[in-house]
């Protein structure tokens, strides 16, 4: 049987649905029906969203939208252990801390490099199609089992854990998917060739230095506007990325890509829109100024878009 990325979609509805139960059972959630309500439809996507008619997911989204946008979801009360209790493992434990998280990107690497040998019968293992997926969403279950085992605690205090981040986080976690869909229906709107017709039009092009700039600082400043790289991406590859620097300079298609997707993730460390990376570490932080991370972190972005520039120059 082939682990494929479809039971990482199960396990993800699985823990929202134990999130939104849970939200359900707290009589002490000032807003627990709307929250609860809010986690059952992410779950329900998760869990059999592909099963369901496109009419029935897009409503659902939407009702999720609505419930965000009035102020539905809320933090509950949760079961956390006392204080004395979690000061006097992180003691024993120390520096051993780091062990579970360092754990998913060892598990991700071995997966993704060695994974594709792993068969039964001739039958791989691991999806091929997704190995890397599979391989981190495996990684994220051992690091689960030894974070249970090192702090002496069972899953089901896990689930609570989990239960108070993904509150603490709240509407915000959805954003990567809705996001990153964002960027196909920009491309099937033909964002990318009105984006593509202004560049030619008012843009000197001919230049490759001109189409490099364009292209690295546009995949940055779409990013900022939308919020994920993902979304950014369809839309500057259709309209700069192919057409001028693959088909117009005989660019490496690999290279254009991979510079591409790094210079909207720099686009990502300067956005609020980026909430589940900038705007949500800040809150958890109790930090005073919830813009802190993003200021924090602009130097170093447009350090890399530079050296971007230069890469994409010499490389493509």
């Amino acid at each position: 049987m082939i682990l494929s990325i479809q039971y990482l979609y199960w396990l993800a509805g699985f823990v929202l649905a134990i999130t939104a139960a849970m939200t359900f059972a707290d009589k002490q959630h000032g807003k627990r029906w709307s929250t609860g309500l809010f986690w059952s439809l992410f779950a329900l996507a998760f869990l059999v969203g592909d099963q369901l008619p496109p009419v029935l997911v897009g409503a659902g989204v939407l009702l999720m939208a609505l419930i965000a946008g009035f102020g539905g979801v809320g933090l509950g009360r949760y079961d956390e252990l006392a204080a004395e209790k979690r000061q006097a493992s992180a003691r024993r434990l120390g520096s051993r801390l780091f062990i579970p998280a360092l754990a998913i990107p060892v598990v991700t690497v071995f997966g993704t490099l060695v994974g594709k040998d792993f068969s039964i019968a001739g039958v791989p293992l691991l999806d091929p199609k997704n190995i890397t997926f599979v391989s981190l969403g495996i990684g994220s279950l051992v690091a689960f089992c030894m974070a249970c085992w090192m702090v002496r605690e069972g899953p089901v205090q896990g689930l609570r854990e989990s239960r108070r981040l993904t509150e603490a986080l709240g509407w915000a976690l959805v954003l990567p998917q809705l996001l990153a869909m964002l960027g196909l229906l920009f491309n099937d709107a033909g964002v990318g060739k009105a984006v593509a017709h202004v560049a030619t039009a008012y843009i000197d092009m001919d230049f490759k230095l001109v189409a490099v700039l364009v292209y690295v600082l546009g995949m940055a400043l779409f990013t900022v506007i939308m919020g994920n790289g993902f979304a950014a991406f369809p839309v500057m590859a259709g309209g700069v990325g192919v057409p001028v620097l693959i088909g117009h300079f005989s660019g490496n298609p690999a290279v254009v890509a991979a510079i591409g997707m790094f210079s909207g993730y720099c686009g990502t460390l300067m956005t609020p829109m980026a909430a589940n990376y900038n705007i949500i570490p800040a809150a958890l932080l109790n930090l005073p100024d919830r813009n802190a991370v993003i200021k924090a972190q602009v130097p170093t972005a447009l350090m890399v878009l530079a050296c971007n520039v230069v890469l994409l120059y010499v490389l493509m």
